[in-house]
Formats: structure tokens, C-alpha cells, sequence
């Protein structure tokens, strides 16, 4: 179950770094709002890896799927968030820093965690919105559906396409043309 709670700005980073190496969590800042949740489980982790097996392979030259990668806000230091898997030019291999820009990514995915509520979902979709990431995926185990978010513009997605697994995702340029989601796993 994701966990957030709300801490004095200014040590948000701090403090999200210490919960980590302290227990291992997951943490990411949202809006202001420290956000912890466990290790993801095997399906959530199955979802993931079965998408970046499918990017990997078909992306062009120069870019590639990433895991574990964390997203800024701009222009606040302390707002990061970090997907389940993003796509990045390749140069992200060479680069320094652990945070990068949200609009550098081609695709941001996010794979619902079974205990995730409505509320965090759309505090993260606005929060990717805000950050100016260009696509988002939300894959949801729980129902077998999906949604990509497109065109952010004012803290809000102005493309919004649904589907369930089975249908394709419909990728633009420079991603492959689609995701499959045939035979993704859905929790219990």
C-alpha cells in the first residue's frame, strides 16, 4: 500500500533519501507530498518488465527504456517523481545527474499498484502533466485496462485514449508504432 504523508518543504529531498536507504522503499515527492510505496510485486514488476522487453526491442537508434530513472519537476528542487519504466534518448546512459527532465521523455509508464487509490492516480497523472512529460501510460492490473495520456498543457492531459488488454497502444514517432497488451497479467 502506497503511504503519503506530507513534510515541511525545503527537506523533502532529504528526508525522501533517508526513508529510502533506512527501508527500502520506494519514494517519490507529489506535489509537495512525500509518497512511499514497497517494492512492486511480481505482477506489477511482470507488467513491467513485459513492456520494456517490448520497447527495447523495437526502438529506434538512440533511445532507450529505462527503469528506476526519476523525473523533476521544473523548476522545483525538491518535486521528483519516478516511473515504473520511461524512454529516454540514450545520452541519459552518460549523464550524471539522477534526476532528469520530465519533458526529455518520450514516455513516462506508470503500472497501478493493486492497493493504489483514485485519488493518488490522479495527483500522479496531474503532477506528470504538470512536469510537461509528453506521454503517460497508466496500465491497471487491477481492471486490465489502460489509459494514455497525451498533450499536456496546464497541469492536464487535453488526450485521453482508453483501452483494455487486448487492445494495442498507439504509439507516436519516435516510439514503435504500438504496445501490445495481450497477455499482461492482472491481479487476483
Amino acid at each position: 500500500m502506497a503511504t503519503a504523508i506530507p513534510v515541511v518543504p525545503g527537506r523533502l529531498r532529504e528526508a525522501a533519501e533517508r526513508i529510502e536507504e533506512s527501508t527500502g522503499l520506494r519514494v517519490q515527492i507529489i506535489g509537495g507530498t512525500l509518497v512511499m510505496s514497497p517494492t512492486p510485486r511480481g505482477k506489477h514488476a511482470g507488467t513491467v518488465r513485459r513492456l520494456r522487453d517490448q520497447l527495447a526491442l523495437r526502438l529506434p537508434k538512440g533511445y532507450g527504456a529505462y527503469e528506476v530513472s526519476s523525473l523533476a519537476m521544473p523548476d522545483d528542487d525538491e518535486d521528483y517523481a519516478t516511473p515504473d519504466l520511461v524512454v529516454f534518448p540514450t545520452d541519459w546512459d552518460e549523464d550524471d545527474e539522477w534526476l532528469a527532465d520530465a519533458r526529455d521523455a518520450e514516455l513516462a509508464v506508470e503500472v497501478i499498484s493493486k492497493s493504489e487509490r483514485a485519488k493518488d492516480i490522479t495527483n500522479k497523472t496531474e503532477w506528470y502533466a504538470t512536469a510537461g512529460a509528453p506521454l503517460l501510460l497508466a496500465v491497471d492490473p487491477r481492471h486490465g485496462t489502460w489509459t494514455l495520456y497525451s498533450h499536456p498543457r496546464d497541469g492536464s492531459y487535453q488526450g485521453v485514449l482508453h483501452g483494455i488488454y487486448g487492445d494495442p497502444v498507439p504509439l507516436p514517432p519516435p516510439l514503435p508504432g504500438e504496445l501490445q497488451t495481450e497477455g499482461l497479467p492482472r491481479y487476483a
